[in-house]
């Protein structure tokens, strides 16, 4: 049963990664940032909320994602295995995570943190050329991961469940240095 968290910086290829693994194992990719542009797009109240934090480079509050993240892990296409992309981005949406994770009685996860330096993440989300994506929002994202999200790669190294990936190299071989960790 494949279970995995996905890790590291904003650009850091999370969400390809995610996606190419998904489809490898035939399981749910499951990311909150593509339900967020979803909900901005269909204008939810969620999307409106969210829209609010999204244009600042701040995070969504966890309380809204946190709801999003049960509702779609309680749908029966989970029960096989999924991956998770986007969430948890701090060590309080982990605890929930953890929580909710034994509650559903889905147990087993991996975390793989993809690790990028800064310098390539902006090259990579300039490049992306999305509205949001200006070096001022960019440099902001990434202050925002390293103050929140940054410690939840020592909440789950202390729980044996990390697993480190060189980001910073092709896709190909991201790819299978990620199966191969996975696998082990």
């Amino acid at each position: 049963m494949t279970r995995v968290i996905f890790l590291g910086p904003p650009g850091a290829g999370k969400g390809t990664q995610a996606k190419t693994l998904a489809n490898d194992c035939n399981i749910p990719h499951i990311s909150t940032g593509d339900i967020l542009r979803q909900a901005l797009t269909d204008q939810t109240p969620l999307g409106a909320k969210a829209q609010s934090f999204m244009d600042k480079g701040e995070l969504v509050p966890d309380q809204l994602v946190e709801e999003m993240v049960q509702e779609r892990l309680s749908l029966t296409d989970t029960n096989s295995g999924w991956i998770l992309d986007g969430f948890p981005r701090t060590v309080n949406q982990a605890v929930f995570l953890e929580e909710l994770l034994h509650k559903l009685n889905q147990h087993g996860e991996k975390v793989v943190n993809l690790e990028v330096p800064d310098e390539i993440v902006i090259a990579r989300l300039l490049e992306r050329g999305r509205k949001d994506d200006t070096e001022e929002v960019i440099r902001r994202r990434l202050e925002v991961y390293r103050s929140e999200t940054a410690p939840l790669i020592d909440f789950y190294h202390s729980r044996h469940q990390l697993l480190c990936v060189n980001g910073n190299q092709s896709l190909e071989e991201v790819s299978a240095e990620l199966k191969k960790v996975i696998a082990s």
